[in-house]
């Protein structure tokens, strides 16, 4: 009678038909992400998932090794599916870590955040590999990887086919118990604690990174700060703040879409007459940090060096001078220093006075190419419109 071969564990066949899925839905959307960034998002998500399956799966073999090949397989052929699987693991672990290495290098700083939820670093790698035959080298390594896997995919279902029908004693059936026959359970499993506690521990340590490094040294804001407010007239601050009735807004497009964000943390120095305009003065100070717009993306694409930089420059100093009243309300410049930049605007407002209470209603139009912002990935304002326009609205009490 003819021996039956055992099926693999459940947990191997879980792995393999997930990272099977996973993988013909990442080809796929390779070729159809161009432009969309909801799906070059995903793609990095999945890419940065199937790298940690892969890790677990080799953690897994290793503890539970695969039923043995057909004894009837000849010698060449089982040479041939040794080749094949380790080319499977190879490419599994190559590609994503190649895409990892090409966001990481890349002029273009966009934030990694694995399903709208993770931030994820990008990895310190070394110059050279930001140079452009570096990153084409693996950017060829990374496209053209994936036409190799589709090959071994191939390769893989017909050996699979091939020996299921061919009367021996396949392999379909130790993956697919119950529908291709049923082979003998497998030993008992283990190695559950080092397959996925070593995937998952340094899954963990690897997203801590950008909340480790994402406290702000503020040396140089703080120096460009007080090298300005030097030249500045004292403030006697004479209106406060409420500042729960208060918002600064921000509203811009990015791909055709309008997005609009709030800082949440911020404070205004108010010393402003109504009957003396030329000794008003306000000084506000925001933490850019605290800018939402509304998706994680966005929010780490803002913190990141080539937009507000706030491990740098953790506040923007905004002081306002210059009040001139209108036939509808009021103007005054806006002194905006942001990062190293330092840049004059028009700032209009209007201002409800009911006795003690006053209601402020302004707005200004900002050009984010003024202060150097997004200039190396976006500089023709392809993507992120050059114009930003800043709205406030806020409440406050003369003392």
């Amino acid at each position: 009678m003819k021996k039956v071969s055992a099926r693999y564990t459940t947990v191997a066949i879980i792995l393999h038909w997930v990272m099977a899925a996973l993988i013909l839905f990442m080809i796929w959307l390779g070729w159809n992400m161009d432009g969309n960034e909801a799906r070059y998002q995903l793609h990095k998500s999945i890419g940065i998932t199937l790298l940690f399956l892969t890790v677990t799966r080799i953690l897994w073999r290793a503890a539970n090794p695969p039923p043995p090949l057909p004894e009837e397989m000849p010698a060449h052929e089982k040479l041939a599916s040794h080749l094949v699987h380790m080319a499977f693991y190879g490419l599994m672990l190559i590609l994503p870590l190649a895409g990892w290495v090409l966001v990481s290098t890349s002029k273009f700083k966009v934030p990694t955040v694995l399903f709208g939820s993770i931030s994820w670093p990008h990895l310190p790698a070394p110059d050279f590999l930001r140079g452009e035959i570096a990153h084409t080298i693996i950017e060829t390594i990374h496209s053209k990887g994936a036409w190799l896997l589709i090959i071994l995919l191939v390769l893989h279902v017909a050996g699979a086919v091939k020996h299921e029908i061919g009367g021996e004693d396949g392999v379909l059936k130790k993956m697919l118990p119950g529908l291709f026959g049923k082979p003998a359970a497998p030993k008992t499993a283990r190695g559950y604690v080092r397959a996925f506690g070593v995937s998952a521990v340094a899954f963990a340590l690897i997203a801590l990174i950008p909340l480790a490094t994402s406290a702000p040294s503020g040396s140089s804001e703080s120096s460009n700060n007080d090298s300005s407010a030097t030249t500045d007239a004292p403030l006697e601050p004479n209106w406060d703040v409420n500042y729960d009735a208060s918002e600064i807004r921000f509203t811009g497009i990015y791909d055709g879409n309008e997005f609009t964000g709030t800082f949440g943390s911020w404070t205004a120095d108010v010393e402003f007459y109504p009957d003396d305009l030329a000794s008003s003065q306000v000084l506000v100070m925001v933490e850019t940090a605290t800018a939402d717009a509304g998706k994680k993306l966005y929010n780490d694409s803002l913190k990141g060096p080539e937009w507000f930089d706030t491990n740098t420059f953790p506040t923007a100093r905004i002081r306002l001078t210059d009040f001139q009243e209108t036939g509808e309300g009021y103007t005054a410049d806006a002194v905006i220093t942001l990062k190293t930049e330092l840049v004059t605007i028009p700032l209009t407002f209007t201002l409800d006075i009911d006795g003690d209470t006053a209601r402020l209603d302004a707005s200004a139009v900002m050009s984010r190419k003024a202060f150097n912002l997004g200039q190396a990935s976006d500089p023709a304002a392809t993507w992120v419109g050059e114009d930003i326009t800043v709205t406030v609205t806020g409440t406050a009490t003369r003392k």
